[in-house]
């Protein structure tokens, strides 16, 4: 396997392929690369983390597969009512004590999309489509691993991103046929997202009113030109349990300057300053003119994405 890290996908408005494209379901839950060297099988992030310990289940699935020595790539996932369901998911994420794991009730799912390695052999030199037929031929495929199943885009026709959305798809990967695996972000894979949402890294939170517990909202922003530019504020999509949480890991990485451009309009009066290290999803409706989220909402903490690769995303 070479280069040691993932192949990701660039943000994209096309919603029309020429000949040579497939798309494929895009997955919303924690990437992660799997390596099996005979008896020894293991579990890593985008980023590097561990993740042995947090997914037993998965360890077990491909430590008892026929075939003693590969690597694959894929998300893991879990399922609430048909839809994969990152909320749910992140019940799993903290938890890092095998036993505790499995005795959460939530049950994870690792679905499969690309083979790194098969038998010694570095499979990254060769096109998608045989690394998917390799993969699908390699891997038995029971739960709690699946196989991302995928289609050929028609050419001159619109992707059926609709019909993704209405599934309750996060969106479709279009992804080229004859594309390599590259360890960087490509132009050969495409995200085409149902609705607008990315990481966005914290910078600091404001005080509760009322009766409202732990903070107010999360002060946020992204990565441009070696600034951290601000966002807005994120005041909805938090439970009790998720406030308390995240001010707590705030607190640990409280600051006593703002780490936003100096040039940017950051409320200060009651806002508190974080080292900006904290990465968190957020979906929204749009950017306003002034560049800010119109209708923010948390939908969770993204462990898997590094705080100094957060930027703002082109429109979906």
């Amino acid at each position: 396997m070479s280069g040691g890290g993932v192949m990701l996908a660039v943000s994209s408005s096309r919603r029309v392929f020429d000949e040579g494209w497939v798309l494929e379901r895009k997955w919303d839950g924690i990437r992660a690369l799997a390596v099996r060297d005979g008896d020894r099988v293991t579990l890593r992030s985008r980023t590097g983390q561990q993740l042995e310990s947090a997914y037993p289940e998965l360890v077990a699935a491909l430590a008892a597969q026929p075939v003693p020595r590969f690597a694959v790539d894929g998300e893991i996932v879990a399922f609430e009512g048909g839809r994969t369901s990152f909320a749910r998911l992140q019940q799993r994420m903290g938890l890092h004590d095998p036993v505790r794991a499995l005795a959460s009730g939530v049950a994870v799912d690792y679905v499969l999309f690309d083979l790194l390695a098969l038998q010694g052999h570095d499979t990254t030199g060769l096109p998608l489509l045989d690394r998917k037929q390799l993969l699908a031929e390699a891997v038995e495929f029971d739960a709690p691993l699946r196989l991302s199943e995928f289609t050929v885009a028609e050419p001159g026709v619109p992707v059926p991103l609709a019909e993704a959305c209405a599934h309750g798809w996060e969106g479709l990967i279009a992804k080229r046929a004859a594309g390599r695996y590259l360890a960087a972000r490509s132009g050969d894979w495409l995200k085409l997202k149902c609705e607008r949402g990315q990481e966005f890294v914290v910078g600091g939170w404001t005080d509760p009113a009322g009766s409202r517990e732990a903070f107010g909202a999360l002060l946020i922003g992204y990565h441009e030109h070696g600034r951290l530019r601000y966002a807005g504020k994120v005041g909805t999509g938090f439970d009790t349990r998720t406030l308390h949480a995240l001010h707590r890991a705030m607190l640990q990485l409280a600051s006593p300057v703002s780490p936003f451009d100096p040039a940017e309009d950051v409320p200060q009066r009651t806002s508190h300053w974080v080292r900006p290290e904290l990465v968190v999803q957020v979906g929204f409706t749009e950017w306003t003119r002034d560049g800010r989220l119109r209708a923010p909402r948390y939908q969770g903490v993204r462990t898997d994405r590094p705080a100094a690769e957060v930027v703002r995303e082109p429109p979906a």
